[in-house]
């Protein structure tokens, strides 16, 4: 594509919105790059050799998403949530998700104020910019509900009254497979409304020599220092919405999560709110390498982390022992790539 045409695209925008300023979109992706770079560099001081997972779980920031870390215990699924939580100047709360856990915990409850004779409401463990849920299928499913009108809506409805959330907000829960004694899988609402899931995954042998001789003495969090704050995130996801996708990526984008639905080898496919979901990190992974429009590149880096988990094989693909993320990687393949727009 010529630099002519890819100015055409960039400052078009088909909803009718007046363009945006080349100079000030380029300053706004410069500090987004600016920031990020740092955000990344600290999390990456704490969290040995995942880099790529790092990426994705700051992807899921600037995208207004949030994320679902799982993996067996012990390969820093927690570290990774309280590394980024710890970058971030703003609110954080951490919940243990424990079968004892009540709704009221997570939402908050009204409680009667005797000097005013009239109830009040105490805010939970939600009303925070990052909610760090540790061990999230460890909940009984009544409790595991109560956060899905905060991740989708980022507002809270107790006793008919509704609480907004501070933005930004973002869910960053941690479980176990599901295979895992004492756990209650996610039901399929609420991994829906997780835009990415992301496994930790063993360290190399080279990363986890490391990890002993740094952080064998003491807390790797302990020297973490914020490299931003709430005001700037906020800023930042602003610019993210910004980046342009044209009727071709968008198109392909529909055109995956079609695929999905009408794949033998899935039971349930993506929904619609997936394709908003992979446009949105698509955006972001675009604004984070620099650029300030999506590449189907993009939407293919992003893909497995926003899709697979959504999906339910058929018993014939699980008998084949292939996972979502195959079928993904799969359809990925077949899906035809849309032409450089002229």
């Amino acid at each position: 594509m010529s630099e002519h045409e890819h100015d055409r695209r960039t400052v078009t925008d088909t909803a009718g919105r007046p363009p945006l300023d080349p100079t000030s979109r380029g300053a706004a992706l410069d500090q987004v790059l600016q920031v990020s770079s740092s955000l990344m560099a600290a999390m990456n001081s704490v969290i040995e050799g995942k880099e790529k997972v790092v990426r994705t779980a700051v992807t899921v920031l600037l995208a207004e998403g949030h994320l679902l870390v799982e993996d067996v215990p012990g390969v820093g699924k927690t570290l990774l949530a309280k590394a980024l939580a710890r970058s971030i100047d703003c609110s954080v709360r951490r919940v243990q998700f424990t079968p004892d856990l009540l709704p009221s915990d997570i939402t908050g409850v009204s409680v009667f104020n005797q000097d005013v004779r009239d109830f009040e409401f105490r805010p939970g463990a939600i009303f925070a910019n990052v909610v760090v849920g540790d061990e999230i299928n460890r909940a009984s499913p009544k409790t595991q509900s109560a956060l899905l009108e905060s991740m989708e809506e980022a507002q809270v409805t107790v006793d008919g009254t509704t609480y907004t959330l501070p933005k930004p907000f973002i869910v960053m829960a941690t479980q176990n497979p599901i295979e895992m004694e004492g756990t209650y899988p996610l039901p399929e609402a609420q991994r829906d409304r997780f835009m990415a899931r992301i496994s930790m995954g063993y360290p190399s042998a080279r990363s986890e020599l490391e990890m002993l001789e740094v952080h064998g003495g003491a807390s790797p969090l302990e020297d973490l220092e914020p490299v931003t704050d709430a005001g700037a995130v906020s800023q930042m996801v602003a610019s993210v919405r910004e980046v342009h996708a044209s009727p071709a990526v968008r198109q392909y984008i529909v055109d995956l999560t079609t695929a999905t639905r009408s794949s033998t080898a899935l039971r349930l496919g993506a929904s619609p709110r997936a394709s908003l979901h992979l446009l949105r990190a698509s955006r972001a992974h675009a604004a984070l390498a620099g650029r300030d429009h999506v590449l189907p590149d993009d939407v293919q880096q992003v893909a497995v982390p926003v899709l697979a988990h959504r999906l339910i094989p058929t018993g014939e693909t699980q008998m084949a022992r292939r996972t979502t993320t195959d079928v993904v990687t799969d359809l990925l393949q077949r899906v035809r790539v849309p032409a450089p727009t002229r």
